[in-house]
């Protein structure tokens, strides 16, 4: 008799993600409890038709099948999609699994995550020795750009002084001080510019000076 094989699990890079349709509380030391309307990340669906293994925040444990909608939803940019939604457990744990840093638009996680303002996100982002804070997608924008134009105070602050440039421009020949629609923002960027104009001339003169004295 012809069995039929099991789901085969995501490839590298990509995630299942199911909804729960109704709130569940544990019975067991190895079940998972989560609330209506919860993302449910699925580790494991082939061992048991009743139940599969789960992630729900930082927690992670069996899943009664019925309690939750019958199609997994197919990520294939968790590292986006955790920086999108502000799931900094889930974005940690797709950090760790090496998944693509862009997406089909040319968008890296920390434009998602400066986009949405979800500072926690950045944090984590941000520790990454190799990360490149000036990536332009396919649109010319920089997660710099995306912050200023949603009105992220505290994102362009967090990037600005990490080291993005200010003076990147977009297709539209935009930088990110004339994306900006916030007083706040304008401010923010305008006196940074200020400030690294300033810092620049002084080491000019100060390495002309050091020429002279030789």
């Amino acid at each position: 008799m012809y069995e039929v094989p099991p789901p085969k699990p995501p490839k590298p890079g990509q995630v299942k993600v199911v909804k729960a349709l109704y709130t569940y509380t544990a019975q067991h030391p190895d079940e998972l409890s989560f609330e209506e309307g919860e993302l449910l990340y699925v580790m494991d669906s082939s061992s048991d038709p009743n139940w599969f293994k789960a992630k729900c925040g930082n927690q992670f444990g069996l899943v009664p099948c019925n309690y939750v909608e019958e199609n997994a939803e197919l990520i294939t940019m968790p590292l986006h999609d955790a920086c999108r939604r502000g799931n900094v457990s889930f974005l940690e744990e797709a950090i760790q699994n090496g998944v693509s840093q862009l997406d089909t638009a040319g968008n890296t996680a920390l434009f998602w995550a400066a986009h949405g303002g979800h500072i926690p996100c950045m944090n984590l982002l941000l520790q990454s020795p190799k990360i490149d804070l000036d990536v332009q997608n396919k649109l010319g924008d920089t997660a710099l750009h995306a912050a200023a134009w949603k009105g992220r105070v505290e994102a362009v602050s967090l990037l600005l002084s990490s080291g993005a440039k200010t003076n990147i421009q977009n297709c539209e020949g935009k930088n990110a001080l004339a994306l900006s629609r916030d007083p706040e923002i304008t401010n923010i960027i305008a006196k940074h510019e200020d400030h690294f104009l300033s810092s620049n001339v002084s080491d000019y003169f100060g390495s002309v000076d050091e020429q002279d004295s030789d």
